[in-house]
C-alpha cells in the first residue's frame, strides 16, 4: 500500500462526524471527536468459556482530544499522564500498514469462508468457545453450529477473523458504531487493549494512515512487538490499569494533559 492511501476493509462503515485517532510515535493515543467511551468487561458463561461482554464504567472525558496511555505506565490509566517521557519502554511503532486480509489465511466452509490473521490476535479466546471456529466452519451448512461460528467470530474484537457468506459474496460484519473501549479480563487476572470500533480512521502523528476497519485493538501495556496493535502481551505480563473491573455508574475521571 502506499504511503498515503487509506484503505478501508470490506464490511467496515464508513465512521460520520470528525471521529479520529492519532497515535504519538513516541507518547499516547490522541482521539478526537468525542465518540463514546467505555470499559468492556470480558464475561464467561456457565461454562467458564469467554462468551460476552458486560458494559462497566462509561468515561466522559473533561476534555477534546483525548490523550488514553499505550506505555502502560500512567498513574492515572486510562488517560496519559506523561509518564512515557521517563517509562523504560519501546514506542517504536512496528507494525506494516498493510491490510489485514492480505496475509490473512482463508479456510473454506460449505456455506462460509473464514479469513484468520494471527498476528492480530489479543487471546480473548471466544472463538474457542462451543468448538474452535475452524473446525466450526467445516459444517457451516449447518443452522445452529453456523450461528457459532458467527458468535465465535463477532467477538473476536480485534478482527483477526472474519467470515464471508459464499452464496452473497459479502463478509458479516457486527454492526459497530463509532466507540473505543478498554477490556478487561478478570478471568486472566489482566488488563486489555484499547478497542476501537466502527471504522474510526487511525493513523500515526506523522500522516502514515492503518487501514479502518469496523474491529481494531490497539495496545495499552506498552509490550506488543506489533504496535500499535495489541499481540496479547499483556497476558504474558499481567498488565493491570487499576480500575475496578465491575459494573458502575458513569463517572468523571480527570483527562490529565500530557
Amino acid at each position: 500500500m502506499e504511503k498515503n492511501q487509506r484503505n478501508i476493509e470490506p464490511g467496515t462503515p464508513v465512521a460520520g462526524g470528525s471521529y479520529s485517532l492519532i497515535i504519538d510515535t513516541k507518547g499516547p493515543y490522541f482521539v478526537y471527536g468525542n465518540p463514546p467511551f467505555r470499559q468492556e468487561i470480558i464475561e464467561p458463561n456457565e461454562e467458564g468459556e469467554a462468551w460476552d461482554y458486560k458494559e462497566g464504567i462509561t468515561f466522559q472525558p473533561d476534555s477534546e482530544p483525548i490523550a488514553i496511555c499505550r506505555c502502560g505506565h500512567s498513574a492515572s490509566k486510562p488517560y496519559c499522564d506523561g509518564a512515557h517521557t521517563q517509562a523504560e519502554w519501546d514506542p517504536t511503532l512496528t507494525a506494516d500498514h498493510k491490510p489485514l486480509l492480505e496475509d490473512a489465511n482463508v479456510y473454506d466452509g460449505p456455506r462460509l469462508e473464514l479469513t484468520d490473521n494471527p498476528k492480530y490476535c489479543i487471546h480473548a479466546r471466544f472463538c474457542m468457545a462451543k468448538g474452535s471456529v475452524w473446525k466450526l466452519m467445516k459444517k457451516s451448512g449447518q443452522e445452529e453450529v453456523e450461528k457459532l461460528a458467527i458468535h465465535e467470530t463477532f467477538f473476536c474484537p480485534s478482527g483477526r477473523l472474519k467470515l464471508a457468506d459464499k452464496v452473497t459474496g459479502n463478509f458479516l460484519e457486527p454492526e459497530h458504531s463509532p466507540s473505543i473501549s478498554i477490556l478487561e479480563d478478570p478471568q486472566m487476572n489482566c488488563s486489555g487493549p484499547l478497542w476501537v470500533k466502527g471504522g474510526i480512521p487511525i493513523e500515526d502523528s506523522e500522516c502514515h494512515p492503518y487501514e479502518v476497519r469496523n474491529r481494531v485493538t490497539l495496545c495499552r501495556c506498552g509490550s506488543s512487538s506489533n504496535k500499535p496493535f495489541c499481540d496479547g502481551a499483556h497476558m504474558k505480563s499481567g498488565f493491570q490499569d487499576g480500575l475496578e473491573q465491575t459494573a458502575n455508574p458513569t463517572i468523571n475521571p480527570s483527562n490529565t494533559p500530557v
